[in-house]
């Protein structure tokens, strides 16, 4: 198995993955490889940060962190949106969303980001060190149930003392 950066060349097999594997996913809205297709050509889009997991020439995993607004009254922050990740399900339970994240948030570090965000599971999310955005001042505007709502700090510290608002109304 090999991680690496997706190519334009993986864009169609990347489309396919990601409409297969959310088909089995508790919560989804039936669009999310239209999702990765709209952040993908948005300004927003960090190549080196949208990665893939294939064994042999099979695409069997994904994720993305793109660029994320966030707005606060005391600091800026440079932020990333962790959104989608997904595993072929032949390939489930074998941590290989463990290592997409991992090696994600790694690159994200070593970019100069400060905080990762995503809406999802606290209790798949939390062992990556994520927690509640409230519990760092920061509301979202969408009406999602904040135990949803999470960041990981990559820059510990940096949303300390903070407060704003968080945005994930995304056209596509």
């Amino acid at each position: 198995m090999n991680i690496r950066q997706e190519t334009t060349q993986d864009f169609d097999e990347i489309y396919r993955l990601v409409k297969t594997a959310f088909e089995t996913a508790d919560v989804s809205d039936g669009r999310e490889q239209d999702f990765v297709v709209s952040l993908r050509g948005s300004e927003n889009y960090i190549p080196e940060l949208a990665l893939i997991a294939e064994e042999g020439k099979k695409i069997i995993g994904h994720v993305m962190l793109t660029k994320q607004p966030v707005v606060l009254k005391e600091k800026s922050v440079n932020a990333l949106l962790l959104a989608p990740v997904c595993v072929d399900i032949a390939f489930r339970g074998r941590k290989l969303a463990s290592q997409l994240i991992n090696m994600a948030l790694d690159r994200a570090e070593k970019f100069g980001f400060d905080a990762v965000f995503l809406v999802g599971n606290p209790a798949l999310y939390n062992r990556f060190g994520f927690e509640e955005t409230v519990a760092k001042g920061i509301k979202n505007l969408n009406g999602l149930p904040d135990k949803y709502v999470l960041v990981k700090e990559l820059n510990k510290g940096c949303l300390d003392g903070c407060s704003g608002t968080i945005d994930f109304d995304y056209e596509f």
